[in-house]
């Protein structure tokens, strides 16, 4: 076996492989982890971040007649001394931030 043949096979597998997972990557739906620290990134902007949840599994939801698939979590913030409770809904392909609710304890 010649080596240069079988390290030009192995650098264009590596390559090969690589690129694929490039293009897999961006056209895969953000992971609800991706999408919790985006969500958490907008509201600790008012108030630094005491707790937060992410459901991991995508649901179907329905606003101004439109379906999205999202992922539903909350956020609890304090904000000058007093806590606050969200809850979100964000879209599961872009990861944007659809509604962002205060709970009323």
């Amino acid at each position: 076996m010649n080596w240069k043949t079988f390290l030009l096979g192995a650098a264009a597998g590596f390559a090969t492989g690589y690129a694929t997972k490039q293009i897999l990557d961006q056209s895969s739906r953000p992971s609800p982890d991706k999408v919790l620290a985006h969500v958490k990134e907008t509201v600790k902007k008012d108030g630094n971040i005491y707790g937060s949840w992410i459901l991991m599994k995508p649901e179907t939801y329905t606003k101004n007649e439109l379906d999205y698939l999202v992922y539903k979590g909350g956020i609890t913030r304090n904000t000058e001394g007093l806590r606050e409770q969200f809850e979100f809904v964000a879209d599961a392909a872009t990861g944007t931030i659809l509604e962002l609710n205060p709970q009323n304890d």
